[in-house]
């Protein structure tokens, strides 16, 4: 799907307190919402002129729909529409994230690029799978811990960063944890899942973030 038909077919999602739910395009399936932590509310679909495995993900907040990613099934990043500009995976990378490897191996390293509207981002970095499961909501969670820094096209570092995320094997998705600059790891972001969410439930598909919101302050700035 081209960027505009995409950030088109969710914007009725914006602004989210005049929603109630939120609609997978046209020749897609909606699949999976979570409740998180920090405001933010994840709806997960697939289509079906995609890859087999690929999925798409929108990251909702407050104002409404901010990031909408689409990963193939190894969780690597294709292509991704932000309020803060569109981006796209350079291929093929010279270090590919792969949960494969992941889940065979226990680490998975990581150096790719993205090609942003203000330039290329390298990042690289390693996903380890921490040994211990955490249940959130029925579903069975690995616990992983990560490092990873951006750098720009000329090897300057923008920024780096440390935590500890949640990976799921039946899904293939990773979710967001606990987060943290490495120059500040005293100000740790949690934006754990809090509730996963199937058709036909009550919440499915979603527009409205619950957890955490109309606070001063969120855990999540988009």
């Amino acid at each position: 799907m081209k960027p505009l038909m995409i950030l088109a077919s969710l914007a009725l999602a914006t602004p989210a307190a005049a929603q109630q739910s939120f609609a997978a395009p046209d020749g897609c399936e909606a699949k999976l919402t979570v409740q998180q932590k920090g405001c933010v509310l994840v709806n997960v679909w697939t289509c079906e002129a995609d890859d087999p495995g690929d999925q798409w993900i929108a990251l909702i907040s407050q104002s409404g729909v901010f990031s909408v990613q689409k990963v193939d099934d190894e969780f690597q990043w294709i292509e991704a529409y932000k309020v803060t500009g569109n981006e796209r995976l350079i291929v093929p990378a010279d270090d590919p994230a792969s949960l494969t490897e992941l889940f065979e191996t226990q680490i998975d390293t990581w150096d790719f690029v993205i090609e942003t509207e203000e330039g290329t981002e390298r990042n690289v970095g390693f996903d380890m799978l921490t040994g211990e499961t955490t249940e959130i909501d029925g579903e069975i969670l690995l616990n992983t811990q990560f490092e990873g820094r951006t750098l720009d096209a000329e090897g300057n570092e923008i920024e780096a960063g440390n935590g500890r995320q949640f990976v799921s094997e039946k899904h293939r998705l990773f979710f967001f944890g606990e987060a943290w600059d490495a120059a500040d790891p005293e100000q740790i972001v949690d934006m754990s899942p809090v509730e996963f969410i199937y058709p036909d439930e009550p919440g499915f598909f979603s527009s409205q973030p619950k957890y955490e919101c109309n606070q001063l302050e969120t855990g999540f700035q988009p």
